[in-house]
């Protein structure tokens, strides 16, 4: 069968839609804008092989509106201004306003993406994104401004096995088959949460074996080994690549993060999301056992904005070669991710007086501000006092990495705080 088993068994309703509950769940804010025909225009974000397209295309068949869809990748300036004019037309017969979908809208330049601001601000059309990308970074704030954004998450394990579930039972293909899953493991690990590339995979597997099916792990793995250009055809692997670069950085190997940094520079890759990227990893991966990568990733960042391409391409090089080499730590990382655990468990904990603010004379009667100790007014601009609230006083966040730089904050801190906080 030559449509992709994804494909047939797209969903058409909400009723068949698998995920996003918080979304389009029973009650839920952009189901019953669905509901009430009152769709706006929106950036659906998400990772890929969520349900963005299909989302789309369900709120179209909902509300009954024609649809008219573009890629990013190979639609133009022209692209989008014929659509217009197609819409425009119809509004003379009475036809309610079309949907335009444009899959991976971050890959639009500026200027596609300032054709279609009349459009949607006079509601021509009603315009429906999707993208993988942070809608902040890639979306322009003249556009983004007319738009809703929703984000839809990651399917769950439940989900996933629910889509194979259902797949088996009512595809018509499927469904002819005596198909027996003793393990599933390699089937979700292989499609890493894309239920396109899970769909797929399932009938690539299915496809590959006569008679009784019998779906296992070693058996999963072999066939998608053996069938690897045609188990990834979508081009998913932007995702595994961006994934080998950041971990080769991660790992300290300049060679491995720079053949990476070759491949999706010769996939034609945008250079600006690869920088993003490295900006959050000098952050995340390096911190403070080398600040100074910090430095360096945001202005590779700017550097490529005013050099463009091909030049770029050295720019990035060098950052990556110097992440790579760099001391690494996660201890800020872990850090911030301590502390947000901490809140979330014991709330909105109360300011300690003597931190508070005391801008009036009442304020100043009730003690705020009170017993507060301005460090620069102490022996070597420290005072020992105490600034987290009572119950989570002495919780130590950030724990120093193991590296030069961070053992001498250790030892800094250590001096400081004595054993306050472990140190």
């Amino acid at each position: 069968m030559n449509i992709p088993l994804a494909e047939r068994m797209r969903p058409k309703t909400l009723k068949d839609y698998i995920g996003q509950k918080h979304l389009v769940g029973e009650g839920a804010i952009l189901r019953s804008l669905i509901e009430k025909e009152m769709v706006p225009s929106m950036i659906l974000w998400g990772s890929p092989g969520i349900g963005k397209t299909t989302l789309a295309q369900i709120i179209a068949n909902t509300v009954k509106r024609p649809f008219f869809t573009l890629s990013a990748i190979n639609s133009g300036v022209k692209d989008v201004r014929e659509v217009i004019e197609k819409a425009k037309k119809q509004q003379f017969f009475g036809t309610n306003n079309p949907i335009l979908f444009i899959d991976e809208i971050h890959r639009f330049s500026k200027s596609q993406q300032d054709s279609l601001l009349g459009a949607v601000e006079n509601g021509t059309i009603t315009l429906i994104g999707a993208t993988t990308e942070n809608p902040s970074f890639e979306v322009i704030s003249a556009l983004l401004s007319r738009c809703q954004v929703y984000t839809l998450e990651p399917l769950s394990k439940e989900e996933l096995l629910k889509l194979v579930e259902d797949a088996i039972k009512k595809d018509d293909f499927l469904s002819k088959r005596n198909i027996q899953i003793e393990e599933s493991d390699m089937l979700l690990r292989l499609s890493g949460g894309d239920a396109r590339k899970l769909l797929n995979l399932l009938d690539l597997v299915v496809n590959n074996q006569q008679g009784d099916v019998i779906i296992n792990n070693e058996k999963v793995k072999s066939i998608a080994q053996q069938n690897i250009a045609q188990y990834d055809k979508d081009g998913e692997q932007h995702y595994d690549i961006i994934s080998a670069f950041i971990k080769s950085i991660r790992g300290s190997d300049p060679n491995a993060g720079v053949y990476w940094l070759a491949r999706m520079i010769e996939g034609g890759e945008d250079p600006k999301f690869i920088a993003r990227r490295l900006i959050i990893l000098a952050a995340e991966d390096i911190g403070n056992a080398n600040p100074t990568a910090l430095v360096i990733a945001n202005n590779c960042f700017q550097a490529i904005n005013v050099v463009g391409w091909p030049e770029s391409r050295i720019i990035l090089s060098q950052c990556v070669t110097y992440l790579a080499s760099s001391p690494k730590s996660n201890a800020a990382y872990m850090a911030i991710n301590n502390a947000q655990a901490e809140v979330r468990n014991s709330g909105n904990l109360s300011v300690p007086l003597n931190l508070r603010n005391a801008p009036t004379k009442l304020m100043k009667e009730l003690d705020y501000g009170k017993d507060y100790k301005y460090s620069h007014d102490y022996p070597n601009n420290f005072a020992f006092q105490e600034f987290l609230p009572e119950s989570v006083e002495n919780k130590q966040f950030y724990s120093p990495g193991n590296n030069a730089r961070e053992n001498e904050m250790r030892k800094r801190l250590k001096t400081l705080w004595q054993e306050k906080y472990g140190y």
